[in-house]
């Protein structure tokens, strides 16, 4: 097969991340966000807030990242961030969903995504910490939004959400960190989120 076919079967089929739906809503709550969605906000976050990033950032490297980070859900589905039982395999599902997703690619481009997407998962470069930290700052921004429609079903706690945030948005610059606070504080005040 030639490569184009290849890459042409893997751009056809990742189109399915557009009926993998997420628990966020959209900003105006009439609707649960897709994939596809999120992962077009995080690289809008990536070119608008690049200069809050780390000197040396490379922003299309983290652009590639929120482009390819979610992709293995069109396989393993979306796994909610505060699903402890989900998440106990959300990894064998994904790693099995990204050698089958990527592996429509010829080898070297399947080499380069998954190393992107273990890149993004382990969190250790410049890039996967920007990258990290606006794929916690859309959700809880999201969640602001439409009144912490998702976060009052779920009976969510503001310690859930700092235990899943802070560990990027300590890596965050200041002002980052400040607004994030600022925002899980006054969902707080506002009953969106349980104290």
């Amino acid at each position: 097969m030639r490569k184009i076919d290849r890459q042409m079967d893997f751009i056809i089929e990742i189109d399915k991340l557009k009926n993998v739906f997420r628990q966020s809503l959209i900003s105006d709550g009439s609707r649960h966000e897709n994939d596809a969605e999120h992962s077009w906000h995080l690289c809008m976050l990536a070119i608008t807030l690049e200069e809050y990033a780390e000197e040396g950032t490379d922003i299309l490297k983290c652009i590639k990242m929120a482009l390819i980070h979610d992709i293995v859900e069109i396989y393993a589905g979306d796994t909610y961030l505060y699903d402890e039982e989900g998440n106990k395999d959300k990894s064998e599902r994904e790693m099995k969903s990204a050698e089958k997703i990527y592996g429509l690619l010829d080898e070297s481009q399947k080499e380069e995504f998954l190393r992107l997407w273990r890149e993004f998962d382990e969190g250790e470069t410049k890039e996967a910490v920007f990258a990290n930290i606006l794929d916690r700052i859309q959700p809880i921004t999201l969640n602001y939004l439409t009144k912490g429609e998702m976060w009052i079903k779920n009976g969510i706690r503001k310690e859930q959400v700092l235990n899943k945030a802070w560990r990027v948005f300590k890596l965050a610059h200041p002002d980052i960190s400040e607004y994030m606070m600022r925002i899980i504080d006054e969902s707080v005040k506002k009953g969106y989120l349980m104290p």
